[in-house]
């Protein structure tokens, strides 16, 4: 039973872990479309991240007779995870948010760990300890650095990505990719407690390497997932990629050195017209109430297309679409909740349009300033409530 649980059989266990998951990757087929190349590159560098795990893994146990292999074992695991801190970073960020890190960046850095890995292995299996010592310790520090760097490099990646999702789906949609988020927090405190195995006692990589091994199962896993289910961002990144760089937002710096409007803008104001008059009869047939649309169905309604939908509440009103349909269903909300008393708080964010109750009790507090069963205990007049000038109903 021993032999199943020493620190050769995890780093077996490990090797068979990585290498089986970087072939199902790497078999994985994903539509071929704009935003799925950028998918198909994020699922490359996934595999690759596993297969470099499987070599290091691999050359473990080549080494497996090396004296101090408990030590030479924390070593090798501290190379995996700073590669895997890298190609994990590279591949999250820039799937939220494509082009966001440069490809030639991202090889210079797998580079210079590869050549850091090279200087701390060999230093490992010289004689100098000393020497060994400060290598390690300097390849730590940087280690913390680079971390420290890629981290911070996401969260701005990952609050861009949810401006970009709040442009084009009028819910919330955070929620659905909030697993990349709370995986790419699990890489990094998985990455960075490796740390402990210089300061505890060597034979307690196993247990890390155990975790490690979940780790990438779990990683994996939810990876995978995404990849059958990649359309919330697909049409989010396609809309940015018109919106903020293609022809639209040259045609809105077309203007002539007087000042005046161009052909195209003159145009663009005989669409708002039509547009208006749309708009009216759409809120008039309450279709604000629909959810599960994206921006483009919605405009295809109207009779426009997406980007003319948002310059028009751009330019006209001054408030994105998202924001202008929410008001409308908050305003129903609030008539709904003092009418029909009978009817529960989460029927009512559904007829409205709120497919998320979470979301829904949410904006209605961000609105009106109270929750929704706050306004219908108050009658509409919470402020008076908190005055006392109202007596609550709850005694």
């Amino acid at each position: 039973m021993e032999n199943f649980l020493d620190t050769r059989s995890f780093q077996l266990y490990a090797l068979i872990v990585s290498g089986t998951l970087a072939l199902i990757l790497l078999l994985i087929k994903v539509p071929k479309t704009e935003y799925a190349k950028k998918l198909t590159r994020s699922k490359y560098t996934v595999a690759t991240n596993y297969m470099i795990g499987a070599f290091v893994f691999g050359y473990a146990l080549y080494n497996a007779e090396t004296p101090r292999y408990e030590a030479f074992s924390g070593l090798t695991m501290l190379i995996v995870v700073a590669f895997s801190s890298i190609v994990i970073s590279y591949s999250l960020i820039n799937l939220v948010q494509p082009r966001f890190i440069d490809s030639s960046k991202f090889m210079l850095s797998i580079f210079l760990v590869f050549l850091a890995s090279v200087v701390l292995i060999e230093s490992f299996f010289s004689e100098n300890t000393k020497l060994h010592k400060v290598t390690l310790y300097a390849g730590i520090i940087l280690f913390i650095i680079q971390s420290c760097s890629l981290i911070i490099i996401f969260d701005r990646a990952y609050k861009r990505s949810i401006k970009m999702l709040e442009k084009y789906y009028d819910e919330d949609e955070e929620h659905k990719i909030k697993w990349i988020r709370f995986c790419y927090i699990l890489t990094m405190l998985t990455d960075m407690f490796i740390l402990v195995y210089v300061f505890l006692p060597k034979n307690l990589i196993r247990i890390y390497m155990f975790f490690y091994i979940l780790y990438m199962i779990y990683f994996a896993g939810n990876f995978i997932s995404f990849l059958g289910s990649h359309k919330l961002l697909l049409d989010a990144v396609g809309h940015y990629a018109l919106s903020e760089q293609g022809p639209l937002s040259r045609k809105r710096k077309k203007k002539n050195h007087g000042g005046q409007e161009t052909g195209q803008e003159t145009k663009a104001g005989d669409s708002f017209s039509t547009l208006e008059k749309s708009l009216e009869k759409w809120v008039k047939e309450k279709r604000y109430r629909e959810y599960d649309k994206s921006r483009e169905e919605t405009a295809q309604e109207l009779g426009t297309t997406k980007e003319m939908l948002q310059m028009y509440f751009t330019d006209r009103l001054g408030i994105d679409f998202r924001s202008w349909r929410t008001e409308l269903r908050i305003k129903e909300a609030k008539e709904m909740l003092l009418t029909h008393k009978d009817y529960s708080i989460n029927f009512i964010s559904e007829v409205v349009g709120f497919s998320d109750r979470s979301n829904f009790h949410r904006q209605f507090t961000k609105s009106v300033g109270c929750s929704p069963k706050e306004w219908r205990d108050t009658d509409g007049h919470p402020l008076q409530k908190q005055h006392g000038n109202i007596p609550d109903r709850s005694n």
